[in-house]
């Protein structure tokens, strides 16, 4: 059935809620089964005699009813493979209160990289290990274990696992209790905190482990297959650093004794942010001491800040519905480089961010198939269909403004305050910006849903009106569209910051209306003027020709940071792009950058100028265009050198190999 055509979804019914599971699993490695059985502690709350909860792929062999020393067996159990739900009837109408329902079932170690699922890898030795393990979010809890399967029905879980003796059987929470059974082994987990359902999870498997303890004494694991320890050892130390920097941001310390962090052969996300227990592709976690990149490393790093983020925003208070799951996702997107700011500043990631995740947002939500960041979501099948880079990169990107209008400070406040007002509950976007509008005193949802409901960002026009003692600018805003269409009149409530040659201090003006003016402080007649300093707005910026012209010895002598003067070309070359400005005034731009020696601000320079090459090689002009390019990297490279030095740094043998090829290419 399409989407279109899908049957309306209906929420399941509040007459009878969980409160815990009582949860005894037994994955068959070989078979590709599991059995299971359940006790599901429960509260009646109308009187009905039916009992229905979500079930795909599972046999249920009985179901009872426990109140007290009395119990009753169902009289019927039925399965909608349709609306993945069982639904249990008993003889007569449950007693409110408090009861049991106990259930025995049976299902599939499934191929789907979804629910609970099979997976294997080639031990050093050539020996195939088969594993098991999960991956609930968003729906897929109730491939393993009947259950409410909705983020909002949260209860406790109290876990068993039954599996081979040489396997390692992990779940949330820390082991309490093992039995050996002749070759096979009884694994009992302590009770959860209260949780949603798609963060429970279970890996049984042989693996490999190193360990340590952060400084507020929490052990820390990374699981890795067998004879593979030491590629866990940077993602270790990452998370040593991670877990103790957000117990401090958020003013909650980490609510569980212990985290796993497991490398796993086959997954379908990066990386699964499971409470106590993370789940990682390979190539997301493990980190070979002699072998990895570094941007391999950094990308280890983002994605395990990212995953953690996830334990106290995302875990510890959950969103209401999928509805708002690009809150959780766009802030663990922006806080990931925030952390890993914090454990590795040498790596200046801001920078990187602005040429990956910014300039995504940018490039993607200005064409016409874009679409809102949140979008009302009523099936949950429809949360794969709308979730994509925009709603990360563009949601990351929001709330990195947002943190910049509120300042830092505010903004961490009202996180902890959010935090602590919701934790182990459900939450909504609009429960955050009251939060933050508690600790700022700014009107956050009234800006901030102009962000989020409506799909595009802001072209500002800039110009600028001096007397012998002011400077004004004058900022008129209008959709960046990248087909240059000017039609549209949407429009938003814009935080602007603006710094200039004479005052480097970051002047913050609110932009409510399409035009608006600002007198800049502490500036002087003939001023630089930029205006979005690091890239921090998620807006496109096109600057008069005065303006522009001023720009061009602040970029050569690297007045400006290395992330502005990112900014500037970028923007240049999408307004060019789409038509918005000339070709010429991007050229112009383009040779002032003789003196940069950023890579990453040169290797997008050269990406624009590769995209340029495509139109000047049948012109007339090509090989002037090729001159220039040489006069932008020629130096660089007699600097750089064609041949690796003792002296590198972790970007040095990356700008060659471009300075080479590129060089090559514009003939010389």
């Amino acid at each position: 059935m399409s989407a279109t055509q899908r049957k309306p979804f209906e929420h399941l019914p509040t007459s009878v809620i969980p409160s815990n599971y009582n949860l005894h699993l037994h994955p068959n490695l070989q078979n590709h089964t599991f059995s299971g059985k359940e006790t599901i502690d429960v509260e009646v709350k109308e009187s009905v005699n039916t009992v229905k909860m979500n079930s795909a792929e599972i046999e249920v062999q009985s179901a009872s009813f426990t109140v007290g020393d009395a119990t009753v067996s169902s009289s019927d159990i039925k399965t909608s493979a349709e609306d993945e739900t069982l639904t249990i009837t008993f003889p007569e109408a449950l007693p409110l209160g408090l009861g049991k329902l106990n259930l025995d079932f049976t299902g599939i170690l499934n191929d789907k990289l979804r629910g609970f699922y099979r997976s294997s890898y080639t031990a050093g030795d050539g020996s195939k290990k088969n594993i098991a393990v999960t991956q609930f979010e968003s729906t897929d809890a109730r491939r393993a274990f009947p259950c409410w399967d909705e983020p909002a029905i949260k209860a406790t879980f109290d876990v068993t696992l039954v599996s081979p003796v040489a396997t390692v059987a992990l779940s949330n929470m820390p082991v309490i209790k093992e039995d050996v059974q002749g070759d096979i082994k009884v694994t009992t987990y302590d009770r959860t905190p209260i949780m949603s359902t798609y963060l429970v999870a279970f890996v049984v498997g042989e693996f490999d482990y190193v360990e340590s303890r952060d400084r507020n004494g929490v052990l820390i694991r990374v699981y890795t297959p067998v004879g593979k320890s030491e590629q866990g050892q940077f993602a270790l130390e990452v998370a040593v650093q991670c877990i103790p920097f957000y117990a401090d941001y958020f003013e909650i310390k980490y609510d569980l004794p212990k985290l796993d962090m497991i490398a796993v052969p086959h997954l379908d996300f990066g990386a699964m942010e499971n409470w106590g227990l993370v789940t990682y592709r390979e190539t997301a976690l493990l980190v070979d001491p002699q072998n990895t990149s570094s941007s391999t490393k950094q990308w280890v790093a983002l994605v395990v800040g990212h995953e953690l983020a996830h334990q106290w925003f995302g875990n510890l208070v959950t969103m209401q519905w999928w509805t708002h799951l690009w809150l959780n996702e766009g802030f663990a997107s922006w806080i990931e480089y925030l952390c890993v700011d914090h454990c590795f500043p040498s790596w200046n990631i801001w920078l990187q961010y602005v040429n990956m995740d910014f300039s995504r947002a940018l490039e993607l939500d200005a064409l016409d198939n874009s679409h809102p960041i949140e979008v009302p979501v009523g099936h949950p099948e429809e949360v794969d269909e709308i979730f994509d880079a925009i709603s990360y990169c563009k949601g990351n990107s929001v709330i990195r403004m947002l943190h910049n209008w509120l300042g830092a400070e505010p903004f961490r406040k009202g996180l902890a305050i959010y935090l602590k007002r919701h934790q182990y509950k459900n939450a909504l976007t609009e429960d955050l910006w009251a939060a933050l509008e508690e600790s700022s005193g700014k009107p956050v949802n009234r800006v901030m849903s102009t962000w989020t409901g409506q799909v595009g960002y802001p072209m500002l026009t800039v110009e600028v009106e001096e007397t012998s003692d002011s400077v004004t600018l004058n900022i008129k805003q209008q959709k960046f569209c990248a087909n240059g269409d000017d039609s549209s009149e949407q429009q938003w409530l814009v935080p602007v910051t603006v710094v200039t040659q004479s005052c480097n201090t970051p002047q913050c003006y609110l932009l409510e209306g399409k035009e608006g003016q600002i007198v800049l402080q502490g500036a002087r007649p003939g001023d630089w003027v930029k205006v979005n300093p690091e890239q921090i707005g998620l807006f496109r910026v096109k600057y008069s020709e005065e303006l522009l012209k001023r720009l061009l010895p602040a970029v050569k002598n690297q007045a400006l940071s290395a992330a502005d003067r990112l900014g500037i070309q970028q923007d240049l070359f999408a307004l060019a792009k789409a038509g918005y400005s000339s070709t010429a005034s991007l050229l112009t731009m383009m040779g002032s950058y003789g003196n940069e020696r950023n890579y990453v601000v040169l290797s997008n320079i050269n990406a624009n100028l590769s995209n340029l090459a495509g139109l000047f090689n049948h012109l007339p002009c090509y090989e002037q265009f090729k001159a220039m390019r040489r006069r932008i990297f020629s130096k660089i490279l007699e600097e750089v050198g064609w041949g690796k030095k003792e002296s590198d740094g972790h970007t040095d043998a990356l700008l060659r190999s471009m300075l080479i090829g590129t060089l090559g290419k514009s003939g010389d």
